[in-house]
């Protein structure tokens, strides 16, 4: 038993020098470097997708040079590149650590441009991208949470070049939350709780007024209120889905609950 300890001992030993080894190899190299050749190397490495080591270079360049612009711009590119690692979470504690520390720094509606991006591919894995997941299946949070990031860009640097991209992405997540505030009202009518379906599809028809989802909302209204023996409230529910989609299936069908997949209910 002493004799497989001791081995296993060894192995682990060897193990961690052979990381440490590792680790120290670019502090090695790079021991006489400028602060220009640093980041020259690891722009290279980002740029050729070697994201692991363009991190290790940025945080050498940090701990060697922790002042000036390109310690504060090694900040920036080390979220990015945890970004396009698929490392979210690093990601974002990156860009936090450089909001906390340069507030006034005149790239900080990249700061929030890249926030926005991180959160808004959070939940964009490998499988939900192969079947083209539904945006409103994502979790509502992650599309609250980008929305509002891109939605400080906007506010705060209008005229920014990240500005338009943010506000086309703004669209898509709004179109995101009406669904999922759809996905809700449809359990509701699918279990019979016409009150809490009838709060779900006023809040669409209020808050996302520009989404696919208004349609469906006001049937789903008229229906709820008919359930609920409130006949004035379904004709006035009917005349405005009239007036705003003259063509609409529900004015002949109504909103029924077999329409929907069984899949759907839940998002």
């Amino acid at each position: 038993m002493k004799k497989i300890l001791l081995v296993v001992s060894l192995s682990l030993a060897l193990g961690a020098c052979a990381n440490t080894g590792t680790i120290d190899k670019d502090a090695q190299i790079t021991q006489d470097w400028s602060v220009q050749q640093l980041y020259a190397e690891a722009q290279d490495e980002l740029n050729s997708n070697n994201y692991t080591r363009a991190i290790k270079l940025y945080e050498l360049l940090e701990s060697r040079f922790p002042y000036g612009r390109y310690a504060q711009q090694s900040q920036l590119d080390t979220a990015y590149a945890y970004y396009k690692d698929d490392e979210p979470a690093k990601a974002l504690a990156a860009i936090e650590r450089f909001q906390r520390h340069h507030p006034q720094h005149p790239n900080m509606d990249y700061a929030l441009y890249l926030k926005g991006l991180v959160l808004f591919n959070e939940d964009q894995s490998f499988l939900n991208k192969l079947a083209s997941q539904d945006w409103s299946d994502r979790d509502p949070k992650a599309n609250r949470d980008a929305y509002h990031a891109f939605s400080q860009l906007i506010q705060r640097y209008p005229n920014s070049k990240y500005a338009p991209d943010a506000t086309e992405r703004m669209t898509k997540l709004v179109d995101a939350l009406g669904g999922n505030e759809m996905a809700v009202a449809r359990y509701y009518m699918k279990r019979g709780a016409y009150v809490a379906a009838a709060n779900r599809a006023q809040k669409i028809v209020e808050r996302y007024q520009n989404t696919r989802y208004v349609e469906e909302s006001l049937a789903m209204l008229e229906q709820a209120y008919n359930k609920l023996d409130k006949p004035q409230l379904a004709a006035d529910t009917r005349r405005i889905l009239e007036q705003n989609f003259p063509q609409s299936p529900y004015l002949t069908k109504g909103w029924r609950n077999d329409d929907i997949p069984w899949w759907r209910y839940w998002k």
